[in-house]
């Protein structure tokens, strides 16, 4: 079996972070409104500490719903690939509360992927680190490394890489699941 990993943030979750902030702020802030891959960076930084407190005592989770057509694909993917779950958990603008997210990250996967077997969780932040046949993933950064097939999946902050941007990384892009399964299930 080809071994396949793939990311959980604006992959198999969305709009956890976005809706989070929001209720944080009393704003209605689209994911579109970020500037960059950072969605806390909609956060005022005379702000910053009472948004980590907030974020602490809030599981992200909780506010995520899974995006359209995941959990039926990953079920598939799970059955004709040897599939992982690799997952970035520190958080950047304060690593002392990454243990509550790593927490939170494998309850949620636990919950919702009973399919998939928890020793295929990997909580990592260099996935350069990583080797596989194929990785699915929304950070041009985080596909960096080995794979033959490389599957950039559409989201917010990288819309804008051009067709001849993702020739030069070898990355496909993706739109959803149902293109996912195009490739990877024909």
């Amino acid at each position: 079996m080809e071994k396949l990993i793939v990311d959980m943030d604006d992959v198999i979750t969305e709009k956890g972070f976005i809706r989070m902030i929001n209720e944080f702020l009393g704003t209605n802030y689209t994911q579109e409104d970020a500037e960059s891959y950072y969605i806390n960076d909609l956060i005022p930084k005379d702000r910053m500490d009472e948004w980590v407190e907030f974020y602490s005592n809030n599981n992200v989770y909780d506010y995520a719903n899974i995006v359209e057509g995941a959990k039926e694909t990953l079920e598939k993917l799970n059955e004709k690939y040897d599939l992982f779950i690799a997952t970035a958990y520190v958080f950047r603008d304060a690593p002392q509360v990454s243990g509550k997210t790593l927490n939170d990250k494998y309850n949620f996967l636990i919950k919702n992927f009973p399919f998939i077997d928890p020793h295929k969780f990997i909580f990592i932040s260099n996935k350069e680190l990583l080797e596989a046949d194929i990785r699915i993933d929304d950070s041009p950064k985080k596909l960096i490394g080995k794979a033959r097939l490389k599957l950039l999946f559409t989201a917010y902050h990288n819309k804008n890489m051009t067709e001849e941007e993702l020739k030069e990384s070898n990355f496909v892009r993706v739109n959803g699941w149902k293109e996912v399964e195009e490739i990877l299930l024909k």
